[in-house]
């Protein structure tokens, strides 16, 4: 269950024992940059970055940032999920290497080569526009239907590789979300490279997760939209068993506004869920966020969530039991009344270990002064309780 109100924030609940001890990236949609916390939610590092993000930020093995911004004045700025560069950075925040196209958007990944794939808006030629299945008619964007791209870029800024959606897609299966407006036809927001090598996407309009065959460009899996599985989702992951972690919205399932978010992991060789949480299933496993969000699978089998809009991170074990949860407020917040309250979105967020490779620069930690081991932080648990009793619930 949740222990958060809107107008809580920071730390709410630590279970010393139970959570995967080690420090949580985050980037806030309010920001330009980064921040690392520890498990009490103290800041431990931050970057700043000169551009909002576009989407999110991961922290390399090599210790670097891979940032995903947003420029100013970019040509389809107007549209969720527009970025235009892709910088890294060291650890004091030094570029290292960056990227730029006004079209990218949404989501990147550090390919095992070294490359990186990146998501590009392309225009869908008219012909083919006029044949898509779904969304809102006549809400093109200035007549025009944007689709998706995926490129590979060497570390000398070449694409070396590219697929582009509307060659590929077919405008009958693959059908836009009849409650969306025309301006995007997939609106990709996940990329990834699979073991095999073949590239795993996800088609937030169509409600798709899709494997694309890396040499042939034909797409050899879809799951989502058979019996309504899926609503508008983000961030799917592979997982060390070869399943497909992937938080799902719950933005108008099944083309209706009933709104109710879960994580769910699928077995992409049976098409069959294998494990979820979230969903309505119950008071203690209900959130939701309509867009933006992240899972994570972590090394105790435990699964981090980011419900994205609301700016709540938590972790849960496979039986769905809370054991830590954290409400952002950076990059700032002010104390406020439950009508006054403001969330402070984040787009995705990430927990890594203590032993991860990327930290390669001291931490503090002060959660060993605050938090005996295999103890439930009470001191945090009162502090929320004495609050919600001022506030009268």
């Amino acid at each position: 269950m949740s222990v958060a109100f809107t107008s809580i924030k920071g730390l709410t609940f630590y279970n010393t024992h139970r959570a995967y001890r080690g420090v949580t990236l985050l980037v806030p949609v309010d920001g330009k940059g980064a921040w690392l916390i520890d498990m009490m939610g103290v800041i431990v590092h931050r970057w700043e970055i000169g551009y909002k993000p576009g989407y999110y930020a991961e922290l390399l093995p090599s210790g670097n940032l891979l940032y995903a911004g947003k420029v100013d004045n970019g040509p389809l700025n107007d549209l969720e999920g527009a970025g235009g560069i892709l910088l890294e950075v060291d650890w004091e925040g030094n570029v290292v290497w960056k990227y730029q196209d006004p079209y990218l958007h949404h989501a990147f990944y550090r390919m095992k080569n070294s490359n990186t794939l990146a998501l590009k808006l392309v225009e869908v030629p008219k012909e083919i526009a006029a044949k898509v299945k779904g969304g809102n008619p006549g809400t093109e964007r200035e007549r025009i239907m944007w689709g998706d791209a995926i490129q590979e870029v060497s570390p000398d800024g070449k694409v070396v590789w590219e697929w582009i959606g509307h060659e590929h897609l077919d405008p009958e299966v693959d059908r836009t979300c009849p409650l969306c407006p025309r301006s995007t036809w997939t609106h990709a927001n996940g990329v990834a490279e699979l073991p095999d090598g073949n590239i795993l996407t996800s088609f937030m309009k169509n409600n798709t997760l899709a494997i694309i065959d890396k040499r042939a460009g034909t797409i050899k899996w879809r799951w989502g939209t058979g019996t309504g599985e899926l609503a508008h989702q983000h961030c799917p992951t592979v997982l060390d068993n070869g399943n497909i972690l992937v938080f799902d919205n719950g933005l108008h399932p099944r083309g209706f506004p009933i709104c109710v978010s879960r994580v769910v992991e699928v077995n992409p060789d049976s098409s069959k869920e294998v494990w979820g949480i979230g969903g309505g299933g119950g008071d203690d496993q209900l959130f939701y966020s309509s867009t933006m969000s992240s899972c994570q699978r972590l090394p105790n089998g435990n699964t981090f969530i980011c419900e994205g809009t609301w700016g709540r991170l938590f972790e849960v074990t496979p039986t769905g039991e809370l054991v830590w949860e954290y409400v952002n407020k950076l990059p700032s917040y002010t104390e406020a009344s439950p009508n006054k309250s403001k969330s402070c979105p984040v787009y995705c967020a990430y927990r890594y270990g203590m032993d991860y490779s990327g930290l390669k620069r001291p931490l503090p930690e002060p959660e060993e002064r605050q938090a005996a081991p295999g103890t439930v932080v009470t001191e945090v648990k009162d502090a929320v309780s004495a609050r919600l009793a001022r506030l009268g619930y």
